[in-house]
């Protein structure tokens, strides 16, 4: 497990990452990690994720309550922390604007058509969590049953939450979302998506179970 101080720095180097990609602007967006039982790393309300320094990020613990740092806990965390009590398996979530993959919630598009290779065998399916208002406990009923079962989800007109392992690898799967989202946004101005069809898919499923990658995924329906 990485020390406290590796995380913070891993959190401000995220951040940083999120901000240069453009996946957040001024103080959108938020991460967080399980330390231990009943102990999270999140960042504070109000904090540009670009600017950010190790000192800025609190500790909060299972209920949303601030245990240690200055400033207060984002309102966004207790969807984090939904996250965590649906998956004992994560130890990451990070929240991003992403501008095209927000762009296609509010056009009602979905990323859940499997359409790019690369995002079924990384991600598989990355459904549409429904509208919530955000920074209420509405974020957190409005994932708390996909996020069983996946590791990257857009929230409907919001933005966009991806759980993982270590923070690095989170942080990948949101930039996966938004380099996906691009494609399919100039798929659709040039006027069609061609989805995958089941023999595609099959080989694709198959090279997802040699490569080891964790997560269930969500399979066509016939």
């Amino acid at each position: 497990m990485n020390s406290e101080s590796d995380l913070r720095e891993a959190i401000c180097d995220a951040g940083r990452r999120m901000y240069a990609r453009n996946l957040v602007a001024a103080t959108d967006g938020n991460l967080s990690a399980r330390m231990g039982e009943d102990r999270y790393l999140c960042t504070r309300s109000g904090i540009p994720l670009g600017d950010m320094h190790a000192a800025d990020i609190l500790i909060a613990d299972g209920s949303g309550r601030k245990v240690e740092g200055e400033g207060k806990v984002s309102s966004e965390f207790f969807t984090h922390l939904a996250a965590y009590k649906e998956r004992p398996d994560i130890s990451v979530v990070v929240h991003a604007h992403p501008p095209k993959a927000v762009a296609l919630t509010l056009a009602g598009l979905s990323m859940e058509d499997y359409a790019l290779p690369e995002l079924v065998v990384a991600l598989g399916a990355v459904p549409t969590a429904d509208y919530a208002t955000p920074g209420s406990h509405e974020g957190a009923e409005a994932i708390r049953v996909l996020i069983r079962d996946c590791d990257a989800l857009l929230l409907d007109r919001h933005g966009a939450l991806t759980v993982g392992d270590t923070v690095l690898d989170t942080y990948h799967k949101m930039e996966k979302i938004e380099h996906s989202a691009e494609s399919l946004l100039a798929a659709y101005l040039l006027g069609k998506v061609q989805t995958l069809d089941d023999d595609q898919m099959e080989r694709l499923l198959k090279a997802r179970a040699e490569y080891g990658l964790r997560g269930k995924f969500f399979k066509r329906e016939t």
